[in-house]
């Protein structure tokens, strides 16, 4: 079996990379619905939620950015189209126009268990397949913000 240059081999990282652009998928949909949650929330919790949604947004943004890099640091190209986005994401796209406070955040809630779903299967596909404690390391990082963010935005609703 040959090693790649940063010494793991090919097979199991090529499989790990392939998961790794299903997470970013998923990832730019989910970024996506929350600049649109951004954009168009509206009622008492505007201020509150405007600026929570611009904070989610801004770390799927750098999540993003550092997925698609760890991609091209496993030797393999990250997707990058919308089209792509869609066909590998688990995450669906909505509109968010019209949507009430409640329900833009259960939609979040909603991206955010399968985020963590998919960040799970990822650190125990780098663990155990590949030996890639670089990407169990970051994605652990990614996992924990989701879980505790989660948490908070389900004391919001009332329902943690």
């Amino acid at each position: 079996m040959t090693v790649n240059k940063i010494g793991l081999k090919d097979k199991n990282v090529i499989e790990l990379a392939d998961h790794l652009n299903v997470l970013l998928a998923n990832y730019q949909i989910h970024y996506q619905k929350l600049r649109g949650c951004h954009w168009n929330i509206k009622g008492q919790n505007f201020f509150t939620l405007h600026v929570k949604f611009e904070e989610l947004y801004n770390n799927a943004q750098f999540t993003i950015d550092e997925l698609a890099e760890r991609i091209l640091t496993l030797a393999k190209s990250p997707l990058s189209t919308y089209k792509d986005y869609i066909e590998h994401s688990e995450i669906k796209e909505i509109k968010t126009e019209g949507l009430s406070e409640q329900k833009m955040v259960e939609e979040i809630l909603s991206d955010f268990k399968k985020l963590i779903e998919i960040e799970r299967e990822v650190i125990e596909n780098a663990s155990e397949n590949a030996n890639d404690e670089g990407t169990a390391d970051m994605i652990t990082g990614f996992l924990k913000f989701q879980e505790k963010t989660s948490w908070m935005l389900r004391a919001w609703t009332g329902k943690a």
